[in-house]
Parts: C-alpha cells; sequence; structure tokens
C-alpha cells in the first residue's frame, strides 16, 4: 500500500485528510509542521508528501527545498489557497509535482495523487530503461517524451523495416494516421506514395468502388475505367482509417485483398496483383465488433498481425505543455506562460491530441501577440481543472442580489460544496453538514442536485 506523509499545521484539515486518504487507500503519516515532517522522512519511505505551503515558522516552500535535496524522486504536492496560486506556481519551479487548491476537493484531489504517482512510476521506469532509450521528444508528426511514447516510436521503429500488416488502436484525436504516417517513412517504401482511405467518410455504396475500382459501364454513372486505392497506392503503403466502419460486403473482398495480393474492380473478373503494404487504424473495439457478428474475426486476425496502441492524452500528461508550445510555434505564437501550461498538463483532454490543438489555436487568437494565459482557455477547461473562479461571483455576487435569490443560490452553492468534498457521498455530506441524511436528501432533490457528479 503506498504510503502519504501529510503536513499542515491545522488539526482538523489533518484529520479531514488522513479519513480522506484513507478511504482512497493510503497510508497516510501525520506531520503538524515542517521540522516533524523532516523528522519523519527518509528517502523512499513515502510514495507522496502532500503539504500544506503557509505554515508557521518555517513554510512548505522551506519544507520542499529541503525534501528535493534529500530525495528528489519522491514527489510533493502542494496545498494552497485560492489567493496564494501565485506562490504554488512558484513551488512548481522549484520542483513540486502538483498543487491543490483549498478548501479541498477530495475528487480532484484523488485525480492528482493518481497522476502524480503514476507519472513518479513512469520516472522510474526511464531512469530503469534509459541506457535502452533514446532522448527523441517526437517521430515525424507525432509529438511526445512520455515513457508511453518512447514506447510507441520503438515499436514504430521495429514493425516499419518488416512489410507486417499494423492495426492501429486508439481514441478518436490520438494521432493513428500520423503514426501510419511514420511508419511509411522509415519503411522500404518511403519514397513510394501513402494512400490514405477514409472507411467512414465514404457511402458504404461506394466504398467497394473506391477501394477496388470499377470497369467502364459496372454501374448507372460509371462513364470510365476507374482505378481503386489498391491500385493507386501500388508499391507503397495504403492506409485505412476507421476500418471498423466496413460493411460486411467490402469486408469480404478486403479480407481477399490482403491474402491473395489482388484485386478485382467492381464490374471486372480478371484479378490485378497489387504490391501494397496495408496499415489500418480503428477507434472500436474490434473484440466486441466481431463477437456481435459486425466484423469479420478472419480479417480481423489478418489486419492484427501486429497491433500497436497509442495511449490517449490523459494518460500522458506530461506530452501537453510539449504539444501546446508545438502548435503554438507553428502558429508563430509566443510561449504559454506557466498558469496556463499546468492548467492544460491537469486536464483530461477526452478529444486527445485534435482537442489541445483547437484550444491552443483558439487561445493564440484571443492572446493576440501575448503569451497564451489562463483568461485565454475555455471557461469549461478551468471549471474542470479547478482554476475557474465561481461563476456566481462568490460572496460578493450573492450580496447583490435579493435576499430570496441570494439564499436560494447559497443554498445549492453549499450543498454542491459539501457534495464535491464528500466526492457525491450523501452520507458524509450531511454529516459535514451537521443534518440528518434524508433532510439533506430531501434538500438535494428539491434543488436538482445530481451527487453523482461528484463521484
Amino acid at each position: 500500500m503506498q504510503q502519504v506523509l501529510v503536513v499542515d499545521d491545522e488539526a482538523i484539515m489533518r484529520t479531514f485528510l488522513k479519513k480522506a486518504l484513507r478511504k482512497l487507500g493510503y497510508e497516510v503519516k501525520l506531520a503538524a509542521s515542517v521540522d516533524e515532517a523532516l523528522s519523519l522522512f527518509a528517502p523512499r519511505a513515502f510514495s507522496l508528501v502532500l503539504t500544506d505551503l503557509r505554515m508557521p515558522e518555517r513554510s512548505g516552500l522551506e519544507l520542499l527545498d529541503s525534501l528535493r535535496a534529500q530525495d528528489p524522486t519522491t514527489p510533493v504536492v502542494i496545498m494552497t489557497a485560492f489567493g496564494t496560486v501565485e506562490r504554488a506556481v512558484e513551488a512548481m519551479r522549484r520542483g513540486a509535482a502538483n498543487f491543490v487548491t483549498k478548501p479541498i476537493d477530495v475528487g480532484h484531489l484523488e485525480l492528482v495523487l493518481e497522476r502524480t504517482l503514476r507519472e513518479r512510476k513512469q520516472d522510474e521506469e526511464l531512469t530503469r530503461l534509459r541506457p535502452h532509450a533514446d532522448e527523441r521528444d517526437r517521430l515525424g508528426g507525432l509529438i511526445g517524451q512520455s515513457l508511453a511514447m518512447k514506447q510507441v516510436y520503438q515499436l514504430i521503429d521495429r514493425v516499419a523495416a518488416t512489410e507486417l500488416t499494423v492495426l492501429i488502436r486508439g481514441e478518436t484525436g490520438t494521432g493513428k494516421e500520423l503514426c501510419a504516417r511514420a511508419i511509411h517513412e522509415q519503411s522500404a517504401r518511403r519514397s513510394e506514395r501513402f494512400q490514405v482511405v477514409n472507411c467512414a467518410a465514404i457511402q458504404e455504396s461506394l466504398l467497394e468502388s473506391e477501394l477496388f475500382g470499377h470497369e467502364k459501364g459496372a454501374f448507372t454513372g460509371a462513364d470510365r475505367l476507374r482505378i481503386g486505392h489498391f491500385e493507386a497506392a501500388q508499391g507503397g503503403t495504403l492506409f485505412l482509417d476507421e476500418v471498423g466502419e466496413a460493411p460486411l460486403s467490402v469486408q469480404a473482398k478486403l479480407l481477399r485483398a490482403l491474402q491473395e495480393r489482388e484485386v478485382v474492380r467492381v464490374g471486372g473478373t480478371d484479378p490485378i496483383p497489387v504490391n501494397v503494404r496495408v496499415l489500418a487504424a480503428t477507434h472500436r473495439d474490434l473484440e466486441a465488433e466481431v463477437a456481435a457478428g459486425r466484423f469479420r474475426e478472419d480479417l480481423y486476425y489478418r489486419l492484427a498481425a501486429f497491433p500497436l496502441h497509442l495511449p490517449p492524452l490523459r494518460e500522458r500528461p506530461d506530452d501537453v505543455p510539449l504539444l501546446a508550445e508545438h502548435f503554438l510555434e507553428t502558429a508563430g505564437s509566443p510561449p504559454l506562460d506557466l498558469e496556463a501550461s499546468l492548467a492544460l498538463a491537469r486536464y483530461d483532454w477526452p478529444g486527445n491530441v485534435r482537442q489541445l490543438r483547437n484550444v491552443i489555436a483558439r487561445a493564440a487568437v484571443l492572446a493576440g501577440e501575448g503569451p497564451v494565459r489562463l483568461d485565454h482557455l475555455p471557461p469549461e477547461l478551468l471549471r474542470s481543472v479547478g482554476e475557474a473562479p465561481d461563476p456566481s461571483g462568490g460572496a460578493q455576487g450573492l450580496l447583490d442580489l435579493p435576499l430570496r435569490e441570494a439564499r436560494a443560490r447559497f443554498e445549492r452553492l453549499y450543498v454542491e460544496h459539501q457534495l464535491r468534498q464528500c466526492a457525491g457521498n450523501v452520507s458524509e455530506a450531511a454529516r459535514r453538514a451537521g443534518v440528518g441524511r434524508a433532510s439533506l436528501h430531501d434538500k438535494i432533490n428539491k434543488l436538482g442536485v445530481d451527487p453523482s457528479r461528484f463521484r
């Protein structure tokens, strides 16, 4: 079990964090001061240190410096009040792994700790593999220096030199076409054509003709012979993007083309030899599609001769600033400021690299000739990482409202705050609020608040 050292001069906060972290599965040691923390600390004794920034006598920054001097591999996460975020940024400059703002949101704290410990594990793995690892931070159009991306680069290096069919898997926006291009550009076919066909972008009735071509008169409107993508890629590489969208009728002919290395045009009878390497990609779970009868099992195994997985951006947050700086440099814009860079790295990026590129493009326009700052990033992103101010305007905003509306807004803010602190646990939230569970449940229903949003 992973052990966390919690350092805070407030007894209430130490007790709260001890209970919260134990529920999350951590062992916890408590210290009320920097001196006590240093007396408990030993290199590699703790998986992580969680410390308050402002404490009497000696600050969290002094503790950070001392811990880094003893053991730079133990990550330190800083807790700070919202109004002192700039000091937390200073702590990041001095080697802190991350920071969280008070009041502590348990759900957000859980994500920060998981990410910090995952990054520490990756760092340790990189250190172990360093004699065998290269220092590349990009390959072709792929960009990233995380362990996950270095492993992708190594797989590309190995498979590029072969003629194996590669199935590239990954969520939408992870860069599957860039990965395919990187394989092609390192292969013996690099001087030949890289032909791309998006199976999801072509009508089912036309996909067969697009892939294999058609003879003149094969169907209404076929007024001339047309070669397909297989023939167009002769000698080079054919990339079948979103191959999971191909209908079963096309899948059968695709299987034959892969097995026999020949195609028959629509309306034709003569097989045409093709010398093509096929790379394919999908965001779908093809095993589930096979089980459901929507994808041929024999074609799946033919395509997946060498499967290659592209990790989503949320699994490689240390690559986010590198990607963002690349997009800004490409656009001729100044770099990010540190707070914006930290916020981007803390976001989960459901749309992956494509979403990041769009966010940076928007932010660069808003920033003009200056650096991209927090206020140039989308509000939904800032809210997600806990950087956005309260949209209600906080206490001052409530003071400017009529009494009835102010009371109603306060009740909602209060209930949501308690649920957030307790990760959506209604019983725990009721205990913190000093009311019965049934009373709080009635209030939640009356306000229309969904506790599951905070889990």
